[in-house]
């Protein structure tokens, strides 16, 4: 190899900064052994899906990563840091920097959307005076088409405006990556496809690294640069959407039959 190429190598190598680093990962609920040596690396700027079985336990490896759940053994580290090994307070500040899009949208049923949007920051005590809070709010909701809604109560939002100011909600911290709960769920074709556009959007425009937790595969070969297919709590193939949709292993090519 000559220098030029050593030098080439090395420089792309240190372009691809790696977010989230999972080694080694068991995590098991009695004789229910759900996350098996489970392995994976996530690059900044990067879609990655994850694909598996209802109860295969992509809801799991989540709620470890985001230090909901403590695994059995292996590493978890994201920012450069192990998330196993943190305390409270300094789980806190990762989750500053990590947003989640929860299935159900998750939004205060009592709050009005700018309050839904406010209550990141008040929960993370951001120091940010009320006009800056204006500010982002605005802003948020300008990235997902609904600044009309600020002041609407969540019972008066359609579906998919639900999940845009979940979305929403979400962004008001600038994450560096976003975690996907299978953000498509219980939405008609339409609406789901202009959330993957949203979704797509968002990464372009920020820079985040995405997270996704699916069935919809629309959703996956659309808004996926790589896909994890998970099998008996493995990492049991990855690759693109087209490059697994080939596949040859029977255990793969049932998804995409």
């Amino acid at each position: 190899m000559t220098e030029v190429q050593q030098a080439t190598n090395k420089d792309q190598t240190m372009s691809i900064t790696s977010v989230l680093v999972i080694r080694h990962l068991y995590k098991s609920f009695g004789k229910n052994h759900v996350l098996i040596d489970f392995n994976l690396e996530v690059h900044k700027g990067e879609s990655v899906v994850i694909l598996g079985k209802s109860g295969s336990g992509k809801s799991v490896l989540i709620k470890c990563v985001i230090g909901l759940l403590k695994p059995d053994q292996g590493t978890i580290e994201m920012f450069g840091q192990n998330i196993p090994d943190l305390d409270h307070e300094e789980i806190d500040q990762v989750r500053a920097r990590v947003g989640f899009l929860f299935q159900s949208n998750a939004l205060y049923d009592s709050m009005t959307v700018r309050n839904n949007l406010e209550f990141p920051l008040r929960r993370h005590w951001i120091k940010v005076t009320q006009e800056e809070v204006n500010s982002m709010v605005i802003e948020a909701l300008e990235d997902v088409g609904l600044t009309h809604t600020i002041d609407m109560m969540p019972e008066e939002l359609s579906g998919g405006m639900r999940k845009r100011i979940a979305l929403a909600r979400t962004l008001i911290l600038r994450p560096e990556i976003i975690l996907y709960d299978e953000p498509t769920t219980g939405l008609d074709p339409i609406t789901a496809k202009e959330i993957i556009g949203l979704m797509r959007e968002i990464q372009a425009k920020y820079d985040t690294t995405s997270v996704i937790i699916s069935h919809d595969m629309n959703c996956i070969r659309t808004a996926s640069d790589r896909v994890i297919v998970l099998i008996d709590g493995k990492c049991h193939a990855i690759g693109t959407y087209e490059e697994l949709k080939q596949s040859d292993d029977p255990k793969v090519k049932h998804f995409f039959e």
